[in-house]
Protein backbone atom coordinates (compact mmCIF):
# COMPACT_ATOMS: atom_id res chain seq x y z
CA UNK A 1 0.00 0.00 0.00
CA UNK A 2 1.57 3.11 -1.04
CA UNK A 3 2.44 6.14 1.34
CA UNK A 4 1.90 9.76 0.09
CA UNK A 5 0.20 12.47 0.15
CA UNK A 6 -2.99 12.37 2.00
CA UNK A 7 -5.88 12.67 -1.26
CA UNK A 8 -9.34 14.20 -0.50
CA UNK A 9 -11.97 11.51 -0.20
CA UNK A 10 -15.04 12.37 -1.94
CA UNK A 11 -16.84 9.49 1.06
CA UNK A 12 -16.36 8.82 4.07
CA UNK A 13 -17.40 5.58 5.71
CA UNK A 14 -16.99 5.08 9.05
CA UNK A 15 -16.84 0.86 9.70
CA UNK A 16 -15.16 0.71 13.08
CA UNK A 17 -16.81 -1.60 14.97
CA UNK A 18 -17.90 -4.36 12.07
CA UNK A 19 -16.28 -7.46 12.00
CA UNK A 20 -14.59 -8.80 8.92
CA UNK A 21 -15.56 -8.66 5.68
CA UNK A 22 -18.31 -5.70 6.98
CA UNK A 23 -15.73 -3.16 5.90
CA UNK A 24 -15.04 -4.73 2.68
CA UNK A 25 -18.31 -5.30 2.00
CA UNK A 26 -19.36 -1.69 2.80
CA UNK A 27 -16.97 -0.26 0.69
CA UNK A 28 -17.68 -2.33 -2.31
CA UNK A 29 -20.94 -0.96 -2.00
CA UNK A 30 -20.23 2.16 -1.85
CA UNK A 31 -17.52 2.81 -4.40
CA UNK A 32 -20.46 0.68 -6.70
CA UNK A 33 -21.92 4.35 -7.02
CA UNK A 34 -18.79 6.42 -7.43
CA UNK A 35 -17.57 7.55 -9.87
CA UNK A 36 -13.78 6.17 -11.51
CA UNK A 37 -11.14 8.40 -10.06
CA UNK A 38 -13.21 9.16 -6.92
CA UNK A 39 -11.62 8.08 -3.54
CA UNK A 40 -13.79 6.30 -0.46
CA UNK A 41 -12.27 6.62 2.83
CA UNK A 42 -12.61 3.71 4.82
CA UNK A 43 -12.27 3.91 8.51
CA UNK A 44 -12.07 0.23 10.21
CA UNK A 45 -10.54 -1.12 13.04
CA UNK A 46 -11.20 -4.34 12.42
CA UNK A 47 -7.74 -6.41 12.44
CA UNK A 48 -8.22 -8.34 9.06
CA UNK A 49 -9.15 -5.28 7.34
CA UNK A 50 -5.52 -4.74 5.93
CA UNK A 51 -5.25 -8.01 4.61
CA UNK A 52 -8.46 -8.34 3.06
CA UNK A 53 -7.57 -5.30 1.36
CA UNK A 54 -4.32 -5.86 0.14
CA UNK A 55 -5.53 -8.33 -1.76
CA UNK A 56 -8.71 -6.36 -3.14
CA UNK A 57 -7.16 -4.40 -5.99
CA UNK A 58 -6.54 -8.04 -7.86
CA UNK A 59 -9.49 -8.51 -9.00
CA UNK A 60 -11.10 -5.57 -8.65
CA UNK A 61 -11.00 -1.98 -10.46
CA UNK A 62 -9.54 -0.17 -7.18
CA UNK A 63 -6.60 0.95 -5.91
CA UNK A 64 -5.26 1.30 -2.36
CA UNK A 65 -3.58 5.18 -1.93
CA UNK A 66 -2.65 5.58 1.55
CA UNK A 67 -3.41 3.67 4.94
CA UNK A 68 -2.52 5.30 8.05
CA UNK A 69 -3.57 4.56 11.59
CA UNK A 70 -5.65 6.86 13.69
CA UNK A 71 -5.07 8.42 17.09
CA UNK A 72 -8.74 7.91 17.81
CA UNK A 73 -8.52 4.01 17.27
CA UNK A 74 -8.46 2.40 14.14
CA UNK A 75 -7.39 2.75 10.67
CA UNK A 76 -7.93 4.80 7.41
CA UNK A 77 -7.89 3.58 3.98
CA UNK A 78 -7.85 6.07 0.95
CA UNK A 79 -9.44 3.52 -2.00
CA UNK A 80 -9.67 5.03 -5.15
CA UNK A 81 -12.40 3.58 -7.87
CA UNK A 82 -9.90 2.60 -11.24
CA UNK A 83 -6.45 2.17 -11.42
CA UNK A 84 -4.41 5.15 -12.00
CA UNK A 85 -4.22 5.31 -15.65
CA UNK A 86 -3.15 7.38 -18.38
CA UNK A 87 -6.32 8.11 -20.90
CA UNK A 88 -5.70 10.06 -24.34
CA UNK A 89 -8.21 12.05 -25.12
CA UNK A 90 -9.17 12.95 -29.04
CA UNK A 91 -10.91 15.94 -28.35
CA UNK A 92 -10.98 18.06 -25.20
CA UNK A 93 -13.79 20.36 -24.12
CA UNK A 94 -12.94 23.18 -22.08
CA UNK A 95 -16.59 23.81 -19.84
CA UNK A 96 -15.08 25.80 -16.55
CA UNK A 97 -17.26 29.39 -16.08
CA UNK A 98 -20.17 27.73 -17.49
CA UNK A 99 -23.62 26.63 -15.64
CA UNK A 100 -25.41 23.06 -15.83
CA UNK A 101 -26.29 22.02 -17.49
CA UNK A 102 -24.36 23.54 -20.46
CA UNK A 103 -21.46 21.40 -20.05
CA UNK A 104 -23.31 17.92 -20.51
CA UNK A 105 -25.33 19.27 -23.25
CA UNK A 106 -22.25 20.43 -25.20
CA UNK A 107 -20.55 17.19 -24.72
CA UNK A 108 -23.28 15.55 -25.76
CA UNK A 109 -22.78 17.21 -29.03
CA UNK A 110 -19.63 16.86 -29.52
CA UNK A 111 -19.68 13.23 -28.91
CA UNK A 112 -22.03 13.01 -31.35
CA UNK A 113 -19.89 13.67 -33.65
CA UNK A 114 -17.18 11.48 -32.56
CA UNK A 115 -16.79 7.84 -33.88
CA UNK A 116 -16.81 4.68 -31.61
CA UNK A 117 -14.20 4.19 -29.18
CA UNK A 118 -13.14 7.68 -29.22
CA UNK A 119 -12.25 9.58 -25.81
CA UNK A 120 -13.57 13.26 -24.68
CA UNK A 121 -12.05 15.11 -21.96
CA UNK A 122 -14.63 17.32 -20.15
CA UNK A 123 -13.43 19.84 -17.71
CA UNK A 124 -15.85 21.64 -15.36
CA UNK A 125 -16.18 23.71 -12.07
CA UNK A 126 -20.02 23.73 -12.45
CA UNK A 127 -21.29 22.44 -8.55
CA UNK A 128 -23.39 20.33 -10.11
CA UNK A 129 -20.69 18.32 -12.64
CA UNK A 130 -20.10 15.30 -10.86
CA UNK A 131 -24.25 14.45 -10.35
CA UNK A 132 -24.72 15.13 -14.01
CA UNK A 133 -22.19 13.07 -15.68
CA UNK A 134 -22.77 10.28 -13.68
CA UNK A 135 -26.71 10.49 -14.46
CA UNK A 136 -25.52 11.17 -18.53
CA UNK A 137 -23.05 8.13 -18.68
CA UNK A 138 -25.57 5.60 -17.17
CA UNK A 139 -28.80 7.16 -18.94
CA UNK A 140 -26.38 7.11 -22.42
CA UNK A 141 -24.17 4.13 -22.01
CA UNK A 142 -21.22 6.19 -22.64
CA UNK A 143 -18.45 4.60 -20.82
CA UNK A 144 -17.19 7.00 -17.70
CA UNK A 145 -13.17 6.15 -18.81
CA UNK A 146 -11.47 8.29 -15.70
CA UNK A 147 -13.23 11.15 -13.36
CA UNK A 148 -10.81 13.55 -11.14
CA UNK A 149 -10.74 16.71 -9.01
CA UNK A 150 -7.54 18.27 -10.91
CA UNK A 151 -8.01 21.55 -8.54
CA UNK A 152 -10.57 22.14 -5.80
CA UNK A 153 -13.92 22.04 -7.23
CA UNK A 154 -13.07 21.42 -11.13
CA UNK A 155 -13.27 18.09 -12.64
CA UNK A 156 -11.88 16.14 -15.30
CA UNK A 157 -13.71 13.57 -17.00
CA UNK A 158 -12.44 11.36 -19.70
CA UNK A 159 -15.50 10.07 -21.78
CA UNK A 160 -15.38 6.93 -24.12
CA UNK A 161 -17.56 6.75 -27.06
CA UNK A 162 -19.88 3.43 -26.80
Amino acid sequence: MAKSAKPKPHVTLDMKGAACPGPLLGARRVLDDLLAGEVLLLISDCPGTKDDLQSWPKYADVEILKTEKLARGGTAYYIRKGKAQRVSANAVLDMRGTTCPGPVIEARKLLNGMRKGEVLQLISDCPGIRADVRSWVKATGQDLADARESAPGEYVFHIRKR
